[in-house]
């Protein structure tokens, strides 16, 4: 019989991600609150994924709408600059 590893033995035990961002019900969704906006970009200006910021797959599509129409109109930055 052949010998095998512990460690490929073990199995990986699963993490939930703890919740970043909580949206309130009365909150609308808007390109005109750019500090709300803000929340769900990284440094660099790319969106964050739903399951990083614990919104729901509506709130989300809410979200990537007002960050587009905010980027149309010079609100928010498209991008940032290359890394060196």
């Amino acid at each position: 019989m052949v010998e095998r590893k512990k460690s490929s033995l073990k199995r990986r035990i699963a993490r939930r991600r703890p919740i970043k961002l909580v949206l309130p019900d009365d909150v609308e969704m808007n390109y005109k609150n750019i500090e709300l906006l803000k929340k769900f970009l990284t440094d660099r200006g790319k969106m964050l994924a739903r399951r990083l910021t614990g919104v729901t797959a509506q709130q989300q599509r809410d979200v990537a709408t007002a960050i587009k129409r905010a980027r149309y109109l010079g609100l928010l930055p498209v991008g940032s600059a290359k890394r060196k």
